[in-house]
């Protein structure tokens, strides 16, 4: 997959825990995106990725950034998942991987020998012109939020 940044991000509806559909383009000319995908709800990974994103997601609104959870996970699973963590950010379902496949993030993976296809934590921050201004790909958590954060702040100070 080429590289997304300094490109249009690709586009996608897709329904969040309530089943209310969620488009890019809702946010054009208004807010900046932390598009993240992860694997799946409640495994010890994406619970501390995304109770990072919880924790500093004051910070991120500040900097007029939305937050966007993009899972393979159905509304139920993502309404337990952000019940139970708190989580004041919407979850999307990308159960047919659309979303996923569009920005390069649905990979042949290996676990315990086993190949499968899967999501690959990935971070996409999107401009309010609709354009990738930095990606973050094979994403390890820790310090992941706090580099997002850093990110963000740069390109709003040069605003």
């Amino acid at each position: 997959m080429e590289k997304l940044e300094g490109m249009q991000a690709p586009q996608f509806s897709l329904p969040d825990e309530n089943g209310e559909i969620v488009s890019l383009r809702d946010f054009e000319g208004k807010k900046y995106v932390i598009l993240y995908f992860y694997p799946k709800d409640a495994t010890p990974g994406c619970t501390t990725q995304a109770c990072d994103f919880r924790d500093a997601h004051q910070s991120f609104s500040d900097l007029n950034a939305v937050i966007l959870g993009v899972s393979p996970d159905n509304e139920a699973s993502h309404q337990r998942f952000i019940e139970k963590q708190g989580l004041p950010f919407s979850l999307l379902v990308d159960e047919h991987h659309e979303a996923a496949e569009a920005y390069g993030v649905w990979k042949l993976k290996k676990m315990f020998g086993k190949e499968y296809m899967g999501i690959e934590r990935s971070t996409f921050l999107i401009d309010p012109t609709g354009t990738v201004v930095k990606e973050w790909r094979k994403v390890k958590v820790k310090g992941h939020i706090d580099e997002a954060l850093a990110t963000l702040e740069q390109l709003t100070k040069k605003a």
